[in-house]
């Protein structure tokens, strides 16, 4: 949806959720995940070793990049997804990519998606949407998307974790899950992507208007 919304409007998309992600791959190639445990001292220290960045793609989308190489592919598993919500509950880490991202924004025409972007990256946004579905609709969407990839993944798998996400992320300690006062909420759950951008079109309009 972000993606579809900074391509036709000739905005820079940056997604949060695969920084995240990015720093979760680093820690497992490093070794600083074993056994789901974080080595938060470690980590801590090796903060400054990550550079992050995005690229466009002959696809119209946007490649994420972990210091100079290509993670897209590596990032977007089940297994880094989980490890990178349990890295997202750290304060020292969302703090440093906070600041990144607000450093990205700086110059404004940027499309930002990720679960803190409207209530502490940019509490002042000109347009905020709190996009939300059913976890069913949702683990279905990603479900099929693993597949596709040619992931072997069981439905119900996929269903707890994102069950188990939602929980961490509502109620972590550090910049939780949270509607923004100001935003305006979008159940998609019965909505097919042309709908959805449509409806985003119009409400970025409204705004530029």
């Amino acid at each position: 949806m972000a993606k579809d919304l900074a391509a036709r409007t000739g905005y820079i998309y940056i997604d949060s959720g695969a920084m995240y992600r990015a720093v979760a791959l680093f820690c497992v190639r490093e070794g600083l995940i074993k056994n789901g445990i974080i080595d938060e001292r470690i980590l801590k220290i090796r903060l400054n070793d990550i550079r992050i960045h995005f690229e466009p793609n002959e696809k119209g989308g946007t490649d994420t990049f972990l210091n100079g190489e290509n993670v897209e592919k590596f990032i977007r598993t089940l297994d880094v997804g989980n490890d990178a919500s349990k890295i997202s509950t750290l304060g020292f880490v969302r703090q440093k990519l906070v600041a990144w991202q607000r450093e990205m924004g700086t110059s404004k025409g940027v499309v930002m998606d990720g679960r803190d972007i409207g209530t502490v990256v940019f509490p002042g946004a000109e347009l905020k949407i709190f996009v939300t579905a059913s976890a069913e609709i949702r683990a279905e969407r990603r479900y099929k998307e693993l597949l596709e990839k040619g992931e072997t993944v069981f439905f119900e798998d996929v269903l707890a974790n994102v069950k188990e996400r939602d929980e961490r992320d509502q109620n972590r300690t550090e910049s939780p899950l949270r509607q923004a006062a100001d935003a305006i909420v979008l159940d998609n759950s019965g909505m097919t992507p042309n709908e959805q951008i449509e409806w985003l079109l119009g409400r970025f309009n409204e705004t530029i208007e």
